[in-house]
């Protein structure tokens, strides 16, 4: 089967983009409102596309109605979010925060998650969180029914559970996030494996069967 972007209805572009291109990273999104209260929200279109600098891009869609969500909204009165990376342990959480609330709601009360204080900008982070990424905007780009929002990230906090013992690398033991697949359906990476490519001196001089 083929299926003409240029011509499909955005529906089922959503659909089958979704459906295959998975798993996607959650980001549990704070940000601060404007009356000063935190705003949290998760995020599927999203992850991180470089380390130098250090950029994480959001995919952020209106309200159904064509109104900014808050999270957009906060972003571009202040500047600055945190991405919150999600583990089964807060995935019900995820979830509450992901209810459309109202705007005067603090998504993190709500939810009953707790809020740690930022080093570098003025957004409380998930202090439960397996990490937490502090991100000032590097710009934002527009289209009619979505914002990318490009954050630099300028500190993150990591639980010290989640590292090995030199707190160099992450400890699959326990950081396990999940991600999104499609519709209500998650993965989590409580199953990995190893995988190693083999040396390319192995392929300097190919067996027959692989010169055809």
């Amino acid at each position: 089967m083929e299926f003409d972007f240029t011509a499909l209805e955005p529906e089922g572009r959503y659909r089958l983009l979704t459906n295959f291109v998975g798993p996607r990273p959650i980001a549990l999104v704070t940000t601060r409102s404007a009356a000063g209260h935190d705003n949290a929200a998760p995020m599927s279109f999203f992850n991180v596309f470089s380390h130098d600098p250090p950029i994480v891009v959001l995919g952020i869609q209106p309200r159904l109605n064509g109104d900014e969500k808050d999270t957009v909204a906060n972003i571009r009165r202040t500047g600055e979010f945190v991405v919150n990376m999600v583990d089964m342990a807060l995935s019900q959480q995820m979830l509450i925060c992901g209810l459309g609330f109202g705007s005067e709601i603090d998504e993190l009360k709500m939810a009953g998650l707790r809020a740690g204080a930022c080093s570098k900008i003025g957004v409380s982070y998930v202090a439960d969180a397996p990490c937490s990424m502090e991100c000032r905007v590097e710009r934002l780009i527009d289209y009619p029914r979505r914002v990318l929002v490009l954050g630099e990230v300028v500190n993150m906090h990591v639980r010290r559970d989640c590292l090995d013992a030199e707190g160099r690398y992450v400890n699959p033991d326990v950081y396990q996030p999940i991600a999104r697949l499609h519709a209500d359906n998650y993965i989590t990476s409580d199953r990995q494996l190893v995988l190693k490519a083999p040396p390319i001196s192995d392929f300097a001089n190919p067996p027959a069967s692989r010169r055809r």
